[in-house]
């Protein structure tokens, strides 16, 4: 049973940046696709950015136009998203999941994290 858990959140004024990691454990990273989830206040949650086992593909959302980048270190168990250039409207609960399907969609991950505050003031 893979067990992720997010960290590197917070309050960041606008144009600031922030790393989230993503750590797992009980199990390897290098098996799945890792995406990036978010949610904020009264809705849904939408897809962020998603990255291929291999570390190879990467597909973002249309919002982040260039301000967030993926990365993972499968050897560290580790996922990060690098996110410049804050605007209020990215405040949420960003999540981490991995799937043997990742995707774009909730239904392609099968283990998710806690999830993480991002908060950007304007």
């Amino acid at each position: 049973q893979v067990q992720l858990v997010e960290s590197g959140g917070g309050l960041v004024q606008a144009g600031g940046s922030l790393r989230l990691s993503c750590a797992a454990s009980g199990g390897t990273l290098s098996r799945y696709a890792m995406g990036w989830f978010r949610q904020a206040p009264g809705k849904e949650r939408e897809f962020v950015v998603r990255i291929a086992w291999s570390g190879g593909p990467r597909y973002y959302a249309d919002f982040v136009n260039g301000r967030f980048t993926i990365s993972r270190d499968n050897r560290k168990n580790t996922v990060y998203l690098q996110m410049n250039s804050l605007k209020p409207e990215d405040t949420a609960v960003y999540y981490c999941a991995a799937g043997t399907r990742g995707g774009t969609d909730i239904a392609g991950y099968n283990y998710w994290g806690q999830g993480t505050q991002v908060t950007v003031s304007s």
